[in-house]
């Protein structure tokens, strides 16, 4: 019943609907909590160079790493904002000599192949489907929710 008086995709909420559906989302969460549980990505399997537990490092340098790269992260995402902020502004430069900086555009090297194309060939050809392979799977480190005092590397259970 409730859905059928959710709004549908793309269209603006009134105050009255944005209310609905926060009262709804509240019935929802009462009544049915693990509904509401959104299922966490898949587990990746580790590395096939993983360290054994005779050879992990010492839990002091495996802390200073994850906080190293969390610092750097949070770094890099910063520089990434300052650099979105520039180009929107000599992205639309023309080519020439601005004060002591000069704005120009050269060819790319890069090439990505042409996936529209690659599907109309296979389409004509009868291939079937483009074959996809995974992009390898990304290092996620964040900090343990409750401080954890812990002397030893402890696994976390697959």
């Amino acid at each position: 019943m409730l859905n059928v008086l959710m709004r549908p995709q793309g269209e603006r909420q009134t105050a009255p609907r944005r209310m609905l559906s926060r009262l709804s989302d509240a019935f929802r969460s009462v009544v049915a909590p693990a509904a509401l549980v959104v299922d966490q990505a898949p587990v990746v399997p580790d590395p096939a160079d993983a360290y054994t537990p005779d050879e992990l490092p010492d839990l002091a340098d495996i802390e200073a790493a994850a906080a190293e790269l969390a610092r750097a992260a949070d770094q890099a995402r910063r520089a990434d904002r300052g650099k979105r902020a520039a180009r929107k502004i000599l992205d639309r430069l023309p080519a020439g000599l601005y004060g002591q900086w000069l704005v120009s555009r050269t060819p790319s090297s890069r090439q990505t192949a042409d996936l529209d194309a690659i599907r109309a060939t296979y389409k004509r050809l009868g291939l079937g489907p483009v074959p996809m392979k995974q992009s390898a799977p990304s290092l996620k480190v964040e900090r343990a929710k409750a401080p954890a005092v812990l002397d030893e590397y402890r696994p976390v259970a697959a």
